[in-house]
């Protein structure tokens, strides 16, 4: 008796979605003022709430040389960096809960490390993380609460327009009708004399 062979269709890999942004920041307390036109491939596995906390990283942090990393797609880059003209890395920026080793690594890499928290669950993440990288010096980390990224989220759309507005320290982003306040907490601020 011959035993029956199944074939199975091959497995498609899924395409990442592309948003558009235009993105107007002014920035009062860096006298930064720019509009940026952001195209953002969204990984088959990225919500939403995580890519508007990318996209407010990158208004947060605004410079004609901060671009997406490939971000979920890749462990060697994060969600957003910058590098200077000799391709060193000045910024690299993480959104989430990144483990340690990868906090540590992108320490040893960059001149800054950035990381912005947002899930109800980061109080958790952070108190298993602060012993382990609080000897790095350049990372910062702050945490927005959830209710206001979930917020952000609503913000989504394939084409959009947003405009972030920071003065004395304090970010609003706006899209259509919707403002939202963005109050971040910080975990783990700048060391001086880095």
């Amino acid at each position: 008796m011959l035993a029956a062979a199944f074939i199975l269709p091959p497995i498609m890999a899924l395409k990442s979605t592309i948003f558009k942004a235009d993105l107007q920041v002014a920035d009062m307390d860096r006298h930064y003022y720019d509009s940026h036109g952001l195209t953002i491939a969204r990984h088959p596995s990225e919500t939403d709430e995580r890519m508007m906390m990318r996209i407010l990283a990158f208004a947060l942090h605004a410079d004609p040389a901060l671009t997406f990393g490939k971000g979920l797609s890749a462990d060697d880059e994060p969600d957003l960096w910058q590098k200077d003209l000799t391709g060193a890395v000045d910024l690299w920026i993480e959104v989430g809960q990144p483990d340690e080793k990868r906090i540590m690594k992108a320490c040893g890499r960059a001149a800054r490390v950035v990381v912005y928290s947002y899930s109800p669950t980061s109080h958790i993440w952070w108190s298993q993380t602060t012993a382990r990288v609080d000897r790095a010096k350049n990372l910062e980390v702050y945490q927005l609460p959830s209710e206001t990224s979930q917020a952000l989220a609503l913000l989504a759309q394939r084409t959009m327009q947003v405009q972030c507005t920071i003065q004395d320290a304090q970010a609003w982003i706006t899209a259509g009708d919707a403002s939202i306040g963005i109050n971040l907490t910080t975990l783990k601020g700048p060391t001086e004399g880095r």
